[in-house]
């Protein structure tokens, strides 16, 4: 297009625009596929096509980075979540069954699921991200389903649990589904793959008849 062509400003003020959305786009795709210790911050500004001065622009740091991409693919959908929660009409049993499912479809199914497989395995040598995470993420999501736990004791749909043991009985499955992903999963055979939707809902339903105060 030739320059003098009042359209092409305003083709580089939207291209402007979108370039953080492109920098935590390319980051996300460099942290799955490489963890955060060895993603270099110039690879980042390659694959979304900027300059390494133009990255730090937007984000001063590769941590700033790694934060940036967490709150986008983690922190606005369980805080979006929450209101849903709030505003769901069923049994609390159905709501844990719904609770996880969203999981799955919103984050474990989705790329950006690996940031969970980067946590864990590079937590001791970032603490300071790890708390970042757990602060974050972690704590907001696990009071979403202490808060369900303790409403359906409130309500007598659940029997009397210790809520914290219960929690984590309810989220030791899904870190599993998202570490087999990124993991063994795409090493297995067809006949070994899981179908995550039907593992999820099977064990929301356990969960919920062994609550079950009959």
């Amino acid at each position: 297009m030739n320059p003098t062509d009042p359209i092409a400003p305003h083709k580089r003020e939207r291209r402007k625009q979108d370039r953080p959305g492109e920098l935590l786009e390319a980051a996300l795709d460099l942290f799955v596929e490489k963890g955060f210790a060895a993603t270099r911050v110039e690879e980042v500004a390659l694959r979304a096509g900027v300059s390494k001065g133009t990255l730090f622009l937007y984000f001063p740091s590769k941590e700033d980075l790694f934060k940036a991409v967490v709150h986008d693919n983690l922190v606005v959908p369980v805080t979006q979540g929450a209101v849903e929660v709030a505003q769901f009409q069923g049994t609390m049993g159905e709501l844990l069954e719904w609770m996880m499912l969203q999981w799955w479809r919103r984050y474990g199914a989705t790329k950006a699921s690996g940031i969970s497989k980067l946590v864990m395995s590079e937590a001791s040598n970032f603490p300071d991200l790890a708390v970042f995470f757990r602060n974050e993420v972690i704590e907001p999501a696990h009071a979403l389903v202490r808060n369900t736990l303790q409403r359906g004791m409130d309500r007598g749909e659940f029997r009397a649990m210790d809520i914290d043991l219960t929690l984590h009985s309810v989220m030791a499955p899904l870190l599993f589904l998202v570490m087999w992903k990124h993991s063994m999963g795409p090493c297995c055979p067809s006949h070994e793959q899981i179908d995550p939707e039907a593992f999820i809902t099977q064990h929301a339903r356990l969960m919920a008849r062994g609550l079950s105060p009959t």
